[in-house]
Formats: structure tokens, C-alpha cells, sequence
């Protein structure tokens, strides 16, 4: 088994609000990815005393320690259960009822001698390799499929669709979120390998074009998860005329996994 994980921060001025961890059992079969990108606030207000750092590196925590030791769990069940514990840690001190509340997007795969199972909360990217090279795009589009104009302002995203019935899903802190994740099993022998992406690496394929998702995954394979993410720094420098950038910042965190199974 092969495993690779490379993250960079968006700025050095700034923490990096990505996580990424993966877990291999002791009993030596079987393991589990999971990927967070939390979600930077507006300045301003957010109800709550703790960073967006803080809050992934719990949920992440929690999120690791239930994949690897309650196998008797589906992945919906593990996500709802750690949503609750890190929410626990803070409700004392914090207005969890914020919009605003730290959160983060998800992914998670988890695999034994059969099967592999999946789930993605929100834009951060999934990929599945079959064994004749083809890839396989796990994807929650919600984001992608928003009314013209949802996301225009950061106010208009928070009172019409964040979290809301017809917009988009992160893992706050209300655990039926978890009922909302795009989730599936996927037949082992049908995969070669999984990757993992934050939108920040996956800008490679989604912003600036330079290649599908089985072009993005040969990258990860042949030069590892470092050179993607050195490749996407290198186009967001070379875009001066902010020609794919447009309003989104030059540099985003960047955290690519990439798991040979």
C-alpha cells in the first residue's frame, strides 16, 4: 500500500484550515482517508471563541478515531457521532446556532477486504481509479447547481442557502448534516486507487483546466501529491490577469491524499 499526503497553506501569514489524516488498523487490513477543508469566515462575528483551525483538528480527530475502531458504524454514523462530540467540547462557551459557527467540507473513504466505502459533504474532491486506469468522480455539486446570484455576497449565501434546504451542506455543528453527505460502497476489486482533494488542489483540474480528473490522478501518481499542488501555486502566479482566478483569492489552502490500495 502506498500513501502520499501533501498540504500547503494559502498564505504563510495565515494558519491552514485544511486537515488530512489516514488511518491503517492494527490489524493490518484495511485503512481510511479523511480530508476537511474548513471553511474561512467573514471578519467579523461568528459566535464562537475557537478558530476554524481549531474545530477541524477536533472534528478530524474524532472523525480518525471512529473510522479506524467502530467498523460496526457507517460513515453517515461516524460523522453525526464526531459533529456532536466536537460541538460538545464548546456549546458552553459558544452560539452554535451561528451561521457563521466554525465549520468544514468532508471527505472519507474507508476500506476493508470487500469493499470501499465513500462519503463528501460539500466542494472537496474524491476520486476512485479502477484497475483499466478510468476514474471515478465522487462529487456533492450542490454548489454548483445554487440559483444564479446565491453566492454573491457573503450575506446573501448565509441567509438563503448555507446550510439551508435547496443550497449547500457543511459539517457544523447540527449532526443530522451527516443524513445530507453524498455516501456509497464501492466493490474493492473495482478500485486501484483513491484521491482526495480540497478545492484548493483540485483548482488544477476544476479552475485552470489543465487536465480531467484521470489526467489530475496521473499527476498524483507519477509525481506525487507535493508536485500537484506546486503545480497549481505555479498557474495561480502565472495568472497576473486574474483570467481563471476572477474574485476568488490567488492562493487557497492546498491538501492533496492520494492511497494505492
Amino acid at each position: 500500500m502506498r500513501i502520499e499526503l501533501a498540504t500547503v497553506p494559502g498564505s504563510p501569514e495565515r494558519p491552514n484550515e485544511d486537515w488530512a489524516a489516514t488511518v491503517l488498523p492494527a490489524s493490518g487490513q484495511g485503512g481510511a482517508l479523511i480530508l476537511l477543508d474548513g471553511v474561512t469566515p467573514p471578519r467579523g462575528d461568528d459566535g464562537c471563541v475557537h478558530s476554524v483551525p481549531w474545530f477541524t483538528a477536533r472534528l478530524g480527530g474524532a472523525l480518525v478515531e471512529l473510522s479506524g475502531s467502530r467498523r460496526d458504524l457507517t460513515l453517515q454514523e461516524i460523522l453525526a457521532v464526531s459533529i456532536r462530540r466536537t460541538a460538545d467540547t464548546h456549546r458552553p462557551l459558544c452560539d452554535l446556532s451561528h451561521v457563521r459557527t466554525p465549520q468544514a467540507t468532508v471527505v472519507m473513504a474507508r476500506w476493508d477486504d470487500r469493499e470501499v466505502e465513500h462519503l463528501v459533504l460539500s466542494d472537496s474532491v474524491l476520486l476512485f481509479e479502477a484497475h483499466d486506469g478510468s476514474v471515478r468522480p465522487l462529487l456533492d455539486d450542490r454548489l454548483d447547481r445554487l440559483p444564479p446570484g446565491s453566492l454573491s455576497t457573503e450575506a446573501i449565501t448565509d441567509a438563503r442557502v448555507r446550510n439551508k434546504e435547496g443550497g449547500f451542506f457543511t459539517a457544523a455543528a447540527d449532526p443530522s448534516v451527516a443524513a445530507r453527505a453524498v455516501t456509497g460502497r464501492t466493490p474493492l476489486d473495482q478500485v486501484r486507487s483513491i484521491a482526495a482533494l480540497t478545492d484548493g488542489a483540485a483548482r488544477w483540474t476544476e479552475m485552470f483546466h489543465e487536465g480531467g480528473w484521470a489526467d489530475c490522478l496521473g499527476v498524483l501518481h507519477k509525481e506525487g501529491t507535493q508536485a500537484l499542488i506546486d503545480r497549481v501555486r505555479a498557474l495561480e502566479d502565472a495568472d497576473t490577469g486574474r483570467v481563471r482566478l476572477r474574485r476568488s483569492k490567488t492562493h487557497d489552502d492546498a491538501t492533496a491524499v492520494y492511497a494505492v490500495l
